[in-house]
Order: structure tokens, then C-alpha cells, then sequence
């Protein structure tokens, strides 16, 4: 018995008919006149089975939902877009994924060309649902601010989970910084139409910035590779999504040589003795922005890392005081590390110690507020002349961390292990006790007074 209009009905829009599920559905009135398939849908489920049957009649239904919705709206979206998806949908249905004929003679096996060529010829489906199979569904022109929205929404949202809000921002940010200059440069032209002689507008603009004939350098190789490797994933990713698996990529090997890396000098130990843990020096900077700069001098630490400590990662009460700089599972506040390698121990000694067991619970006040505690450093840093030269940065923190460590003879492996780098070998063992990881560290703790935590 066919079933039409409750939603709550489990078995809605499904038919049987001699052992086999069907999905059929009348066209709404009020759009019969612009849905060629008016006045009732009939498409073969083609199983007898009826879990499977409501399965695919899910995917129908939101299909036809999201087409109609594009009929009946007072402003709609582009309609050639909502039939592209919601045939998608339908062939997503039957158990396929749609792959343009192009697509299928050069990547395909004959067998599945012959399998979708005798689905079309044998099964009773409309011309439009053939056509999707056959892979012959043109697709609509998409700009590519349009895909870059496609990307963000239908294509990488699984890699994004596990970022915090903060992290999706910033994610965003960049890559959308790509498609905005190129949008400025080129135009928001069809993704189809994007030429080489597009990308290579990119890559001179670029040019012009990085290695001009004349005048001052103003970005770095990193700036321009960054925005033309953005472009090139954009224009992969969308292509691959709608079934163009192969299609030549007008932004391939368009990049710039990277032989000079800026590295952020590290703060001399002297300085740090003499200058950041002075006592009155960080006295006006706030409780838990002061209590981060401690804490980076005897952890290495990444300040973000610090900053979005939960308290659980703060572990004072075990034989080793410690920190674990690790990812946040938690759904409703999730946050992503930098690296795998970049999960690691760190014990706590010399003026970290006390730092964390007066912020117990860590720094409410910055957890997914990163940018803010690295304005408020520079700021402050910048303002009472913290930094020995203009070239330093809040990150010398860590580097001078590693080149203490260096200086102490501490092992190669360990130095990597608590600085969150690749290991380039196997590792095998858990790369020393923490008794030992902290006494190695004690070996380069500065002395300081308590007065400043």
C-alpha cells in the first residue's frame, strides 16, 4: 500500500509491489507546472528488503525536499544547483555515486560502464535519474566563492570536528583569504572556467610581492605558496566532489622556492633572569597572562597550548607534577593540536611548578581565547621593553627553551619528545620515565623569586 503524507511514518512514500519497494510520492500542486515528473514520482527501490528500501527512500525524500524548496521560495537558490543535488541524492540511492561520463571512460572499469549502461536500459527510471547514472547530468556553473561554501559546507565538515571555534576561524580565515584575492585579481568567475592564465594572474600578483624587479620585499615565499596551494586544494576537492575525478588542475606546480626560513631568535638566558622574571616587571600584566609567560619559560609550551589547558590536563597530586598537552574529546568543546608528535608530557619544575599550583584549574580566562592573550602579550611586552630586539616574538620562548636544553647536553630524543617534534626513526618505549624527563629538566630551571607568580 502506497503511503503519502505522515512524517512520522516510518514506511512513508514506499510502495510494494510483486516483492519489491518502490518510492512513490505526488508533486505538490502549487509546482506540477515546473516538475516534469507531476503528477506522481515512481521510482524503483530495487530490494525487497525494507530497512534497506527506507534507506534509500531517505535519500529520495530529502532529494525531492530540497529540489521543491527551491521551486517554492520567494528568493531561491539557483535551481539548476538544486536539481544537480537533488539528483545526486537519487543516485546516491540506488547505491551509486555519480561519476561524469568523461569521468567514467577515463578512471572506470568496463565492468561498472557496463553495469550503469544496463541499470539505465533494463529499469524503468526517469529520464533525468537515467541520465545521472549514464553520467550525463551537466553541471551547473559554480563560482568559486559558491564552491568555496560548497567545500566548507559539504566536503571537508568531517575534518573540522574535532577544532575548536576558535580553530575553524582561523582555518577559514586563511583559506578564504585565497579565494578572495584571487576573486579581486581574476573575477568570481565559474569553477569550470578557471584557466591556467587565471592562476598564473595569481601567481604574478604574488611575484610582485615576493621577488619584485624593483622596490622593497613585502611578503614572504610562505604568503604567496600558502594562497596558491589553497587555490589548488579548492579546485581538487570541488572537482573530485562532483564526480571530475582527474581534471587537469590550473594551479599545479605553481609555487615559490622557500630556501630562507625566518626563524624567531631565542630570548638569552640572561635576559630572561635579568629582565622577564625581575621581580615588578610582569607586575601589571594580568594574573593569568602572567602566570602563561612563567610557565613558557620552563615549558616550551606553545602559548595556545597553555592557554587551553583543561583542568584534567593539569596533574599536580602525581609523583611527577605535570602537564599534559593533549587534544580536547570533549563534543561541546572540542580543540585539535597542532601535530600527532605534538601530544606529549611535560613535567613541571622550577618556576612552572609554582605557577600551576597557584592556577590550578588553569587560565579560564584565555581557553579558546588565544588571540587575545597574544595581543595582550605583544602589547604589554612591546610597552615595557621586554623584548631585546624588534626581531623577538613571544614564541622565543620555545626556541630558547630548545637552546637551553641543547647547552644542558639533554638527549637529542627527549628534546624532541618535550618540544612536540617529529621523531624521525620508530619510536618504541614511552621515551623515558617522567622521573627522568624531570630531572633532566631541573637541570636548565632558572632561579627566580616566588614573589613574581
Amino acid at each position: 500500500m502506497g503511503r503519502f503524507t505522515n512524517k512520522k511514518d516510518p514506511d512513508r512514500f514506499l510502495f510494494e509491489r510483486a516483492g519489491n519497494y518502490y518510492y512513490r510520492r505526488r508533486v505538490p500542486g502549487n509546482i506540477a507546472h515546473v516538475d516534469e515528473r507531476a503528477p506522481t514520482i515512481r521510482i524503483s527501490l530495487k530490494t525487497d528488503d525494507l530497512a534497506l528500501a527506507r534507506s534509500k527512500r531517505d535519500l529520495m525524500e530529502e532529494a525531492d525536499n530540497i529540489l521543491w524548496a527551491s521551486m517554492i521560495m520567494d528568493e531561491p537558490r539557483d535551481p539548476a544547483r538544486a536539481r544537480y543535488e537533488a539528483s545526486m541524492r537519487r543516485i546516491e540511492a540506488l547505491g551509486l555515486t555519480y561519476r561524469s561520463s568523461h569521468t567514467m571512460a577515463a578512471n572506470s572499469s568496463l565492468e561498472e560502464i557496463v553495469t550503469r549502461l544496463e541499470m539505465v536500459a533494463t529499469q524503468r527510471m526517469p529520464q533525468e535519474l537515467a541520465q545521472g547514472v549514464a553520467g550525463m547530468i551537466p553541471v551547473p556553473p559554480v563560482t568559486v566563492s559558491k564552491a568555496f561554501e560548497i567545500y566548507c559546507d559539504e566536503i571537508v565538515p568531517d575534518e573540522l570536528v574535532n577544532k575548536s571555534a576558535v580553530q575553524k576561524a582561523q582555518w577559514k580565515k586563511v583559506k578564504l583569504r585565497a579565494v578572495n584575492n584571487f576573486i579581486q585579481i581574476v573575477s568570481d568567475k565559474a569553477m569550470t572556467d578557471i584557466t591556467r592564465d587565471d592562476a598564473m594572474k595569481l601567481y604574478r600578483h604574488w611575484l610582485e610581492r615576493i621577488a619584485p624587479k624593483d622596490g622593497k620585499i613585502t611578503h614572504s615565499a610562505s604568503s604567496g605558496n600558502r594562497d596558491i596551494g589553497n587555490m589548488r586544494v579548492l579546485y581538487d576537492a570541488y572537482f573530485n566532489y562532483i564526480g571530475e575525478e582527474g581534471k587537469q588542475n590550473p594551479f599545479a606546480r605553481l609555487n615559490f622556492s622557500n630556501k630562507k626560513k625566518r626563524s624567531r631568535p631565542p630570548f638569552p638566558r640572561e635576559w630572561l633572569i635579568s629582565t622577564i622574571m625581575k621581580p615588578g616587571n610582569l607586575e601589571t600584566l594580568n594574573d593569568e597572562a602572567r602566570g602563561i609567560v612563567l610557565a613558557l619559560i620552563e615549558t616550551g609550551a606553545r602559548p595556545s597550548e597553555l592557554a587551553n589547558l583543561s583542568p584534567s590536563s593539569i596533574r599536580l597530586s602525581h609523583k611527577v607534577p605535570h602537564i599534559a598537552i593533549e587534544p580536547r574529546d570533549d563534543p561541546d568543546d572540542p580543540r585539535e593540536i597542532k601535530t600527532s608528535s605534538s601530544e606529549r608530557i611535560v613535567p613541571l619544575v622550577g618556576v612552572a611548578l609554582a605557577v600551576f599550583q597557584k592556577h590550578k584549574e588553569g587560565f579560564p580566562r584565555y581557553r579558546n581565547r588565544e588571540n587575545d592573550l597574544s595581543a595582550t602579550l605583544n602589547k604589554y611586552f612591546k610597552e615595557n621593553s621586554l623584548f631585546p630586539t624588534p626581531n623577538h616574538k613571544i614564541y622565543s620562548f620555545r626556541h630558547s627553551f630548545e637552546d637551553r636544553m641543547k647547552e644542558a647536553n639533554i638527549d637529542d630524543e627527549l628534546r624532541r619528545i618535550l618540544m612536540g617534534h617529529t621523531i624521525e626513526r620508530p619510536r618504541y618505549g614511552t621515551g623515558g620515565s617522567l622521573e627522568w624527563r624531570r630531572d633532566e629538566l631541573k637541570k636548565i630551571a632558572l632561579p627566580f623569586s616566588p614573589m613574581i607568580v
